[in-house]
């Protein structure tokens, strides 16, 4: 199984709507996706139509308590697509893992041997704290939601800088997937400014396939359902499925052949 972290520690950058369209699309292509919300807001299972009532089980149970992933585990109504939820629990995590042993491990631990999926999304929450670092720790790659404004731009820079740290101490095999950039308004010029900006300085890191702004993408959490179910034909829907084929392909072959 190949795990991704989805994460940038600037807030409303599109990190969740990315994690639960980008999960649902690999599993329409017929992967078996593991969603892991690691946002104490829990933002991702909620959008995914995780009552409260199914949350008995949750990524705090699974970090602070050790309980095995397997029981944690809850089916979506969408085939091939699974999730370990979020309780507002987890906002208590980051002071209750700071007195454990390799507090920065437990979820690569978890997940380690797992062969129930063929990939793993990991929801981080927005900022770089032990939640962050247990998902870039047990990630394979990194994926970065970026949005096309100006401040973005220097949060991505931080985030940058934590992933080289991650890399020297914890994970040496972490890597960039890619950039995707997020809420792109052709209406605004500074949004494309922004964008040639990000592509000049880090070029084929940066996702070709750009997720617009888009009223369905924001309705559809409301409703439980990912935008890919809510309206497959939206302008936000054919986007994210695009970037399901780019980030496919950028994938290593064993994994590829996986599915």
């Amino acid at each position: 199984m190949i795990c991704i972290a989805i994460a940038n520690q600037k807030g409303g950058v599109g990190k969740t709507t990315t994690a639960i369209n980008i999960a649902t699309a690999m599993a329409a292509a017929g992967w078996r996706t593991l969603l892991i919300d690691l946002d104490p807001q829990g933002n991702a299972s909620t959008g995914l139509g995780i009552e409260a009532a199914q949350r008995t089980l949750s990524s705090y149970d699974l970090l602070v308590d050790r309980v095995p992933l397997a029981q944690c585990i809850v089916a979506t109504r969408i085939p091939l697509l699974d999730i370990v939820p979020a309780t507002v629990d987890l906002s208590g995590a980051e002071i209750e893992l700071v007195s454990i042993e390799d507090r920065t491990a437990l979820l690569s631990s978890v997940l380690a041997g797992h062969h129930g999926h063929d990939i793993a999304f990991i929801d981080c929450p927005p900022s770089l704290g032990l939640l962050t670092l247990n998902a870039l720790s047990a990630a394979d790659t990194l994926l970065v939601p970026l949005q096309c404004e100006f401040f973005a731009l220097e949060g991505l820079s931080q985030l940058l800088h934590t992933v080289e740290q991650v890399q020297q101490r914890f994970n040496p095999a972490l890597g960039i997937v890619g950039i995707v950039l997020t809420m792109f308004d052709r209406r605004n010029r500074l949004t494309d400014q922004v964008a040639d900006d990000v592509r000049d300085c880090l070029g084929k890191l940066v996702f070709e396939a750009v997720i617009p702004r888009n009223v369905r993408l924001s309705e559809a959490p409301s409703h439980g359902l990912p935008a890919l179910i809510y309206d497959n034909t939206c302008t936000g829907s054919r986007a994210y499925m695009a970037l399901a084929r780019e980030l496919i392909a950028r994938l290593p072959p064993q994994h590829r052949k996986a599915a």
